[in-house]
């Protein structure tokens, strides 16, 4: 193993996904200083080897030897058994016990200091979830009993944080309190400083049109603008709230390192927009740093070998530099 990199353990996540494509695009061209440790099927993983025409080294790991050191030179393959079945609900069955045991592997080698990464491929959370957490950032901090979570979608120029994540809209305004907001400001300062060195200039937008409201209580006034005034005073550098249809101009958004959205739609939309692919979603505060694509399973592209890397490339080299 590098003596100063930890391993990255990719959880390939949905088998029937756009995952071998990307994985090999990024693989085939790139080499990392951190060592692989992949978690799929090995069946699967060995017939897409071929169809790509992948020949970098495989060395097959099994689970009685992951306290070993792993190298950099080749992939580390922890192999966990899919069953296949022609029957959908059998299938789905099958696809999700296979995550399940997939992450547990993964959380098992950061639990036991072998590493501090996990990346993991895309996932289809109606299927996998079923209604029980409301994304895969939730279902992980689930496993570790961590409640005070953010998402981030990071873009060196630019990133964005929902302060509320995969929630029905007309839930949102009940989410939205100074308590919450404090909490997700201050997971912001602590990733920033401890990950990328800076102290991060956050800005908030607010939660309704142009920060206004024709109801008696309008939450920008109330809640929003009242915690950025509190959170300013502590010493963080915070403005807003900003309207949400005008942040995102380039004169604004120049200014900030992070904007702060109400809702996830919010601030997703555009900077999916700005940076299409070249952007991905970072789970904050863990012990331990999670990533994943900024993007789904894809099944309409699988097998079509035009699916765009660039979302997985960038995760693997975010984890690589830590």
């Amino acid at each position: 193993m590098s003596k100063n990199f930890k391993p990255i353990v990719i959880v390939s996540g949905d088998p029937y996904s756009i995952f071998y494509e990307i994985f090999f695009k990024t693989f085939k061209k790139t080499k990392f200083k951190s060592p692989i440790i992949l978690i799929t099927c090995k069946k699967k993983f060995f017939k897409h080897v071929e169809n790509y025409r992948f020949n970098q080294k495989i060395n097959i790991v099994s689970l009685d030897e992951i306290n070993k050191e792993f190298s950099n030179k080749f992939i580390n393959l922890i192999d966990i058994e899919l069953k296949f079945s022609k029957n959908k609900k059998e299938k789905d069955f099958f696809i999700n016990n296979y995550l399940k045991q997939s992450f547990a592997v993964a959380l098992e080698l950061i639990k036991k200091g072998i590493s501090n990464k996990l990346l993991n491929g895309p996932i289809n959370k109606k299927k996998f979830l079923k209604k029980k957490y409301l994304g895969i950032t939730e279902y992980i901090a689930s496993k570790l009993n961590q409640k005070k979570i953010a998402m981030l979608i990071y873009n060196k120029s630019l990133s964005v944080s929902p302060l509320t994540t995969h929630l029905p809209i007309k839930m949102v305004s009940t989410k939205i309190s100074k308590r919450v907001i404090i909490e997700k400001v201050k997971i912001i300062e602590n990733f920033y400083r401890r990950f990328l060195r800076i102290k991060p200039k956050i800005a908030v937008t607010g939660l309704n049109p142009h920060c206004e409201s024709i109801l008696n209580f309008n939450e920008d006034d109330k809640i929003i603008g009242p915690t950025i005034k509190f959170l300013k005073k502590k010493g963080f550098k915070i403005n807003g709230p900003f309207p949400a249809d005008t942040i995102f101009l380039k004169e604004n958004r120049k200014n900030y390192n992070v904007i702060l959205g109400m809702y996830h739609d919010q601030v997703l939309t555009p900077i999916k927009t700005l940076y299409e692919f070249d952007a991905i979603n970072i789970t904050m505060g863990l012990p331990f740093l999670r990533v994943s694509p900024d993007h789904g399973p894809n099944y309409k592209m699988v097998g079509k070998d035009k699916s765009n890397h660039i979302s997985f490339l960038k995760s693997v080299e975010f984890l690589d530099q830590i």
